[in-house]
């Protein structure tokens, strides 16, 4: 079987799948030429639409490494019957990790700092003062595998009260985590110090979070998203920040991106931005490469997918 290689991958991947298949990575110029002969592709951002899957005829299976699939037409791939299949799972130790570091560095100030003192800024530490996360109340929004791993270490590392808001998470959801449930974003944002977003973009979730919303919330608040950037309305939440409605907010994930000056929430002192760099560990990018590839090849063998998405 042959399976080309589209994208750039770690090596854990490239090298599994070299040793059970016939292999044409992204370097190689043979790669263009794809649609002729492969069985399989590995993908990680190039796009595969339907002219793609039509001129495919041997394709019989996709990986993409990550969750996201957006950049696959799944419509297509399913009538011409081509498997497509996803890694979540494997970067959520990796995205809780960021969403607590993005909350802490607005909370204690540690970017505005830094970026205050390096502008030759003599910082008078009595003059701008953060807030505390032990003890806070922190609101979880989405009950899924990472808003469950980020609310383990907020409660178990910084003593915060746990309340969590997911219409579609089953009852009995987190029986190992000390948490209240509620059953709307009205009962859970009026309380909340923190607000952590954990949910996929689906019509229901576009602007979940906006300027009604956001008032609802402290002044004192901090928000923090490492879902989608589109789950807040960014002009609604550029006017609650710049109005000193809220604290700060921490924002992996932004409706452009790469994020960049041109984003007016870029240019707030109280905001600490980072590139959709959430998964992007060693270890992360080591594991779901290779994850991907033993996936590909397990399907190209006849196996079900762990991860089936079309």
């Amino acid at each position: 079987m042959k399976i080309y290689i589209i994208d750039q991958f770690i090596s854990s991947g490239v090298e599994y799948a070299t040793q059970h298949a016939d292999v044409v990575r992204w370097d190689d110029p043979r790669v263009k030429n794809w649609h002729e002969d492969a069985d399989g592709l590995m993908v990680r951002a190039t796009p595969l639409t339907a002219d793609d899957f039509a001129k495919a005829k041997k394709l019989r299976a996709v990986a993409k490494q990550g969750v996201g699939v957006n950049i696959i037409d799944l419509v297509a791939a399913k009538a011409h019957g081509v498997i497509v299949c996803n890694t979540p799972g494997v970067n959520s130790e990796a995205v809780a990790e960021m969403g607590l570091a993005l909350a802490l560095a607005v909370m204690r100030r540690v970017a505005e700092f830094d970026r205050r003192i390096r502008s030759g800024e003599v910082v008078k530490r009595t003059q701008s003062l953060g807030i505390e996360l032990w003890g806070k109340t922190v609101g979880v929004l989405g009950m899924g595998n990472i808003g469950g791993k980020i609310a383990r270490k907020y409660h178990f590392a910084f003593n915060t009260k746990i309340l969590a808001y997911d219409p579609y998470a089953p009852v009995g959801c987190w029986p190992d985590i000390p948490h209240e449930r509620v059953s709307s974003l009205d009962e859970l944002l009026p309380r909340v110090d923190l607000l952590t977003i954990h949910t996929p973009l689906t019509p229901e979730t576009r602007h979940l979070i906006g300027r009604r919303e956001l008032s609802l919330m402290k002044e004192t608040a901090v928000l923090v998203n490492v879902s989608r950037g589109e789950t807040v309305d960014e002009a609604a939440l550029y006017d609650a920040l710049k109005s000193g409605h809220l604290f700060g907010a921490g924002l992996d994930v932004f409706k452009q991106e790469p994020p960049t000056t041109d984003n007016p929430l870029v240019g707030l002192p109280n905001v600490v931005s980072t590139p959709h760099a959430a998964g992007g560990t060693r270890e992360t990018q080591e594991k779901s490469s290779l994850v991907t590839a033993q996936q590909l090849v397990h399907v190209l063998n006849g196996g079900q997918p762990l991860s089936r998405v079309a």
